[in-house]
């Protein structure tokens, strides 16, 4: 590191208000006053089942999720600066949008919505965020 670098440390979070890692990842990371949000998928952290009877229940399981790991760190939807969708079927966009939409209000963050080949455990949606203090 140059003498100009400054370094940061990582902070692991873990919490049970949101799935276990189902792979050698983190639910998320601190690195400084930024958190780094694993892909959340459709697991309830609850009964370790996923939910995936259509893609709104589906969808709002996902964001549960990541409300989960959120409040965990004392942070909610407005903390968010960037969203990443992956859909298995960008038909269901309009749906996924709409269940996404009740969790914010103002101040959205950025996002892309990108159509996959296939996602872990065979679900049709998977998000990761990226909050701030």
């Amino acid at each position: 590191m140059g003498k100009n670098t400054i370094k940061m440390d990582k902070i692991i979070v873990k919490t049970e208000k949101a799935p276990k890692p189902i792979g050698p990842y983190s639910q998320a990371v601190w690195h400084g006053n930024t958190l780094y949000l694993s892909g959340q998928i459709a697991l309830n952290p609850l009964s370790d089942s996923l939910v995936v009877e259509n893609i709104e229940d589906e969808t709002t399981q996902v964001m549960e999720n990541i409300k989960g790991i959120l409040t965990s760190q004392g942070l909610d939807f407005t903390n968010i600066i960037k969203t990443s969708i992956f859909l298995i079927n960008i038909d269901d966009f309009n749906q996924v949008n709409t269940v996404y939409g009740k969790y914010f209000s103002t101040g959205f963050p950025a996002r892309e919505t990108i159509q996959v080949a296939k996602l872990p455990k065979n679900v049709n949606i998977e998000i990761s965020v990226i909050a701030a203090k």
